[in-house]
């Protein structure tokens, strides 16, 4: 297997993503190869200051970076010798795996959509995250961001890859499906909400068990809520809010702990035909390491062949 990691992704780039790599470096099998993507004399000059032998990765010299500012399409199309442009020309050519970046967000969606391709069916590929509840287990929340507008169909389909991802990355057998709204009435919401409610209701694809309140989403037991991205990525950013007030203000407890976003080191773009991974911009050497793990364990689920199957 072979796992590619964009260098020059992130606010840290290359201190953290070089050191991160080191440490998913001592937590993978041998016959996991690490490549790196990015400015080879930055990366042999981080390499050296801990003492760490390129021999160890594959490294990809690239010249130019896409920062966080720049129009992500226009900035994909414009730099071509990129480490972001060059990994996902490695992964549309199965010279690797899997992608994985704390860089522009944008430009990762824009890179894997055009790139490798959404799966036949899919109407919009998503990006979840995932949720910590009370009761010991996590809640696959999409969309967080990649489609703010949805109509009822895309919710739909939503159900299905959160199901998908719940059940084969979370081990989650028969995943409930909840859809977030402002009621749990069935006649609660909006056009958007309503029209989705009815469409999933009894469907064959997944478990879908009703609405979702916001009050729920941290202490009930459901495995999968899905939403448009606006109102995900609120949710998303609230819950970062939660855990930044909380360390702030020294109350955090064994819980609260769980919202760190280093734990999860990042989350997959749902719905294309390749492992691509999307980390926090401020991400740390022990986020980016376990983005790299990651993308590992989603490559071996195969995760995008199960979709596949499972959309007609």
């Amino acid at each position: 297997m072979r796992i590619g990691i964009d260098i020059m992704g992130g606010d840290y780039a290359p201190k953290k993503t070089i050191h991160g790599a080191i440490l998913a470096l001592k937590e993978t099998p041998k016959d996991v190869k690490i490549v790196l993507f990015g400015e080879k004399t930055e990366i042999l000059n981080e390499l050296k200051k801990h003492n760490c032998s390129p021999n160890n990765f594959e490294i990809i010299d690239c010249s130019q970076v896409i920062t966080m500012e720049e129009n992500p399409t226009k900035a994909f199309r414009s730099k071509a010798d990129s480490s972001i442009a060059k990994g996902f020309i490695a992964l549309s050519e199965g010279k690797i795996d899997g992608f994985a970046s704390a860089g522009n967000t944008g430009a990762m969606f824009v890179g894997g959509f055009y790139s490798v391709k959404a799966i036949a069916g899919i109407i919009r590929p998503a990006i979840s995250t995932l949720m910590p509840r009370e009761d010991g287990g996590v809640t696959v929340l999409l969309d967080v961001g990649a489609n703010a507008d949805c109509k009822p169909d895309i919710l739909y389909q939503f159900g299905i890859l959160g199901s998908l991802f719940s059940e084969h990355i979370c081990n989650v057998k028969k995943p409930k499906v909840g859809l977030l709204n402002l009621g749990k009435e069935k006649s609660k919401g909006n056009m958007l909400t309503q029209a989705a409610y009815s469409m999933m209701l009894n469907n064959p694809d997944y478990n879908f068990v009703g609405n979702i309140e916001g009050t729920d989403i941290f202490d009930s037991d459901i495995d999968v809520i899905v939403c448009d991205g606006f109102t995900g990525n609120i949710v998303l950013k609230e819950a970062e809010g939660i855990f930044k007030l909380m360390s702030k203000r020294g109350l955090l407890d064994e819980y609260f702990k769980r919202f760190n976003y280093e734990n999860y080191g990042g989350t997959p773009i749902l719905g294309l035909n390749k492992t691509v991974i999307i980390g926090h911009g401020i991400s740390n050497e022990i986020a980016i390491k376990n983005m790299i793990i990651l993308t590992k364990e989603i490559v071996e689920t195969d995760l995008a062949s199960k979709i596949k199957m499972n959309i007609t």
